[in-house]
């Protein structure tokens, strides 16, 4: 009986010696796992990149960020404002992505050398509409009907929103900017405050970006008048890498987001918003 009782301890204190060399051994497994293989979250984390953006694209680019940090661990800043204003802060104080609200402000940032060339890719189309009020009091279905005596016309900025650049273009195309600039109240640094205008009833017309009478703010309190293909001047959203990006060494992270924002996934969120992807 003595004899079996100390084969028995025997082979326990075996059995418990297998058990910790084994729950070694996958400890040390899981912690070489772990030091040695970055999880796809970790990727870039603790980096960050600046992101200049036109203020018009704030919902989707919003979201594109949210996403892109939560997916790599990155952090992304961005600054939103006119696409003027965002030129001008890509060519001082500077910024990793640029992505103004019409293609003129790439053409010009690329011709000064600020972009990495060969990043350069269309998001989506942007496409200018005629906002008015709900239940258009002043009674607008065409662009000639903001040139109307007494009708209160809010637009942007030419020399400092995409979208007052393009509507001075289209008012010129059809021969009425001398006569809708009659009408005109204020002009606007930036799209946003566009929407306001018209969504508060402080003006009775406007030209604005289709996208963004999908907006919150914009339902149930504005009406849009299509603007025909033949009159209107449809842009493209651009967005690229800049050469500071390359300089500094971010120039992974960047192009990262700069794919990230025209990939599948990303024009979806795009399309979420109102923005008609480049075919």
């Amino acid at each position: 009986m003595e004899k079996t009782v100390t084969f028995i301890k025997k082979w326990y204190r075996i059995l418990a010696a297998v058990l910790v060399i084994g729950s070694v051994v996958v400890v040390g497994i899981h912690a070489f796992s772990n030091s040695n293989i970055a999880k796809p979250q970790e990727k870039f984390s603790g980096k960050t990149i600046v992101v200049c953006s036109g203020a018009g694209l704030m919902k989707p680019m919003n979201e594109l960020i949210k996403t892109f940090e939560r997916g790599t661990g990155a952090k992304v800043e961005v600054h939103y404002g006119g696409s003027a204003e965002i030129y001008g802060v890509l060519t001082t104080t500077g910024c990793d992505i640029f992505v103004p609200g019409a293609y003129y402000y790439t053409k010009n940032a690329i011709s000064k050398g600020y972009i990495v060339n060969d990043t350069v890719k269309n998001v989506t189309l942007h496409v200018p509409v005629i906002a008015v009020p709900k239940g258009n009091p002043a009674n607008i279905h065409s662009l000639k009907d903001l040139t109307k005596p007494g009708v209160r016309v809010v637009l942007g900025d030419p020399k400092a929103a995409a979208i007052g650049k393009v509507s001075k273009k289209i008012f010129e195309k059809n021969g009425l900017w001398k006569n809708v600039s009659k009408n005109v109240v204020v002009f606007t640094p930036t799209v946003n405050q566009l929407l306001i205008y018209i969504a508060t009833g402080q003006a009775d017309g406007t030209t604005i970006w289709e996208d963004m009478t999908t907006w919150a703010q914009a339902k149930g309190k504005i009406e849009v008048v299509q603007i025909p293909p033949e009159q209107n001047a449809i842009k493209t959203i651009p967005t690229a890498v800049t050469l500071r990006a390359k300089k500094s060494g971010n120039f992974e992270i960047a192009k990262a987001f700069n794919d990230y924002i025209t990939n599948e996934k990303g024009v979806k969120i795009w399309e979420k918003w109102g923005f008609k992807p480049c075919k």
